[in-house]
């Protein structure tokens, strides 16, 4: 069923730290966590595979005190990646935690094994790896894509983010990030001024966005919540910020729909 392939870590990674001979890539799949060095994380297959065929990964960091699996039994994270013929990788943090206060995070290193891992398993197209994560496990996605984004086509971060001064060494191709106004358990983090563009100042920073955005609108995938959009055509890259009036969640399609943006998709709910 797998594809022994090194594309994606000679393409993205020069090394990683745990490297695996042929005996140590034993069957893993689903809530049969893989083992990287001493530590492990989940994939989950699409809905169809034919066990040839190329795949988009999502690599998606769980929020705090919760474990891959979560994310793969979700109707709004594992349900939107089967439907849409997307590999889900959902690495298990330390303590049901992350490491993202501060640069150097030892995730990160962590991380970029097991996407290594994943590609040796796996016929990973490399230009469609995309990074999310949800509260705690959106932090720890801008953290990654701070540190080892270059070669990620997008980061859909959910409710949570690093602070917007830092200065990031690498960064994603496209940056997509939703909150809630209403959140505080990850604090919207309001501008300046009441600047509600401000929760992706870094980003705008980073990729050379200028301006104030564009407003797209409003738009739902389910009537009782409406997001509002805007986006920014970078110098490099583009970012769009979505903003609703609840708290702190994943909001019902909002992966789902970023997914079915980034792959040309039809948009559809789930």
């Amino acid at each position: 069923m797998y594809q022994f392939s090194l594309s994606l870590a000679a393409f993205i990674f020069v090394s990683f730290a745990f490297p695996l001979s042929a005996e140590d890539l034993v069957e893993c799949r689903d809530e049969v966590a893989c083992t990287v060095g001493d530590r492990s994380y989940h994939v989950m297959e699409p809905d169809g595979w034919d066990g040839v065929s190329s795949l988009p990964v999502l690599l998606h960091f769980h929020g705090w005190s919760r474990t891959g699996v979560h994310a793969q039994r979700s109707d709004r994270v594992g349900a939107s990646t089967r439907r849409r013929g997307v590999l889900l990788v959902t690495p298990n943090g330390l303590g049901k935690s992350w490491s993202f206060w501060s640069a150097a995070s030892q995730d990160v290193p962590f991380v970029d094994a097991v996407l290594g891992d994943v590609a040796q398993r796996y016929p990973v197209d490399t230009g469609q790896v995309y990074v999310s994560g949800y509260s705690y496990g959106s932090a720890m996605a801008w953290r990654y894509v701070c540190e080892s984004g270059d070669d990620i086509s997008a980061l859909l971060a959910i409710s949570g983010s690093i602070d917007q001064g830092e200065t990031c060494d690498q960064a994603p191709n496209e940056v997509r990030h939703v909150h809630g106004l209403a959140d505080t358990v990850m604090d919207f983090p309001m501008g300046p001024g009441g600047d509600v563009t401000y929760p992706v100042a870094l980003w705008r920073r980073e990729l050379g966005c200028a301006g104030t955005g564009t407003a797209k609108g409003d738009w739902q995938a389910r009537s009782f919540l409406t997001l509002t959009r805007t986006d920014w055509q970078c110098e490099r890259g583009a970012v769009t910020l979505d903003l609703h009036p609840g708290g702190h969640f994943i909001p019902h399609g909002w992966i789902g729909r970023q997914l079915d943006e980034l792959l040309g998709l039809s948009p559809s709910y789930p």
